[in-house]
């Protein structure tokens, strides 16, 4: 296990699946309990169960996520302290998470825009 904490190698894995959680983070678990919220709402007809639910949910699920990827903050940081390296600190989890949410928006903006079929400026008929 400690040589694994020295190679680069498992740092490069680590970071990579800090930026698969940040992305599950900011897309997937919205999506995620919006399809629960669906699922409710059509089953129930209510639609107060249906937001309570995925209220209750995406906090929980942020709650989660977050623990889970301070826990990799904490790996990635004690692999650069087994490679003789500086401590980072929290940069790298920031950065990951600013990064992750900005290939988020411009997937989102894609989508919305070329996917969708959405027109991104109300009253103009712009075809793409």
């Amino acid at each position: 296990m400690r040589e694994l904490l020295r190679s680069g190698a498992g740092a490069a894995l680590v970071l990579m699946i800090m930026f698969i959680g940040s992305v599950v983070l900011w897309l997937g678990t919205p999506l995620l309990w919006m399809w629960v919220g669906s699922q409710i709402q059509g089953a129930t007809a209510s639609l107060a169960s249906a937001l309570a639910a995925m209220f209750i949910g995406m906090v929980v699920s942020v709650v989660l996520l977050g623990i889970l990827l301070a826990k990799l903050s904490a790996v990635y940081r004690a692999n650069c302290r087994a490679r003789g390296l500086q401590d980072p600190g929290n940069f790298v989890l920031e950065s990951v998470l600013v990064v992750s949410a900005a290939v988020t928006l411009v997937a989102f903006a894609i989508w919305f825009v070329f996917v969708a079929g959405a027109n991104p400026v109300p009253g103009m008929n712009i075809q793409l």
